[in-house]
């Protein structure tokens, strides 16, 4: 990823790969990190990219101290008409975010509203500062959640909670998002870069081959029958039996020695 440097991207600044983590920051602060079409379409291309490098193990997107993303980027979504909206790029730059197959994981301090809330979701941990604030108050301008919103809220939080975030247009501190299991971890604001960094490189540590069958049995929790998920947790279970990572996992075991996974 050395030629995905920052110098390409212009809403978003990518750092090297470091202990198999990629970090990536939105970048707009002039109006708090908010989404418009070039910020998911590099967002996109940096992990489609990430997703066929051996080095990337974790990819981390975080924003600044006062936003994550506050939203979609209202002027750009303003312009567009019916036809505007049915012919938009932004569902397919959605769509390689959401099937990007290594662990996904946020840092979110300040405002993760509307579209940057959606963001988040996309991410399979997600730590949050004390001071964070989160909805999709998408209703307030007359629309709906775009991105997912009314799916991904409602299956992580709830009918009830969902319906008062999406009709209210509501928001829910950092604290109340973790009861009600939309993040996974809240830390004082200041202490969210480095534990979310620290947990990231903590999971990159792990076999390559067992973290995507493993997103990918716990993503298919939300979507299948329960016999189903249970038959595609047992095949993944049995696939990994054959793999190199298994057996360096329980010799190093054996052995009181740190595994070196090799994702074979």
């Amino acid at each position: 990823m050395s030629d995905e440097g920052e110098n390409r991207f212009e809403d978003i600044h990518v750092g090297p790969p470091e202990a198999g983590v990629l970090e990536v920051t939105l970048a707009r602060p002039e109006v708090r990190n908010a989404l418009r079409t070039r910020t998911l379409a590099e967002l996109a291309a940096v992990l489609e990219a990430a997703a066929a490098d051996d080095a990337v193990r974790v990819v981390l997107i975080g924003g600044d101290e006062r936003a994550f993303a506050a939203g979609a980027d209202v002027r750009e979504m303003a312009a567009l008409d019916a036809v505007g909206a049915l012919l938009d790029e932004r569902p397919r730059h959605w769509k390689a975010i959401r099937e990007f197959p290594k662990p996904l994981v946020a840092a979110v301090r300040g405002y993760a509203l509307g579209g940057g809330c959606e963001l988040m979701m996309h991410a399979d941990i997600v730590v949050a500062g004390a001071g964070a604030r989160l909805g999709q108050p998408e209703i307030n301008l007359g629309v709906i959640p775009g991105a997912g919103g009314t799916q991904r809220l409602t299956r992580a939080v709830g009918k009830a909670l969902a319906m008062k975030l999406v009709l209210g247009g509501e928001m829910l501190g950092a604290a109340e998002a973790q009861a009600a299991g939309l993040v996974s971890e809240v830390v004082a604001d200041a202490e969210v870069p480095e534990r979310a960094r620290a947990l990231a490189r903590k999971v990159a540590e792990k076999s390559p081959l067992a973290l995507r069958l493993a997103k990918e049995a716990v993503l298919a929790a939300w979507e299948t029958p329960l016999s189903t998920g249970l038959d595609l947790e047992r095949r993944a279970f049995c696939l990994l039996a054959a793999s190199d990572d298994r057996r360096e996992g329980i010799a190093a075991f054996l052995e009181k020695r740190a595994p070196a996974f090799s994702g074979r």
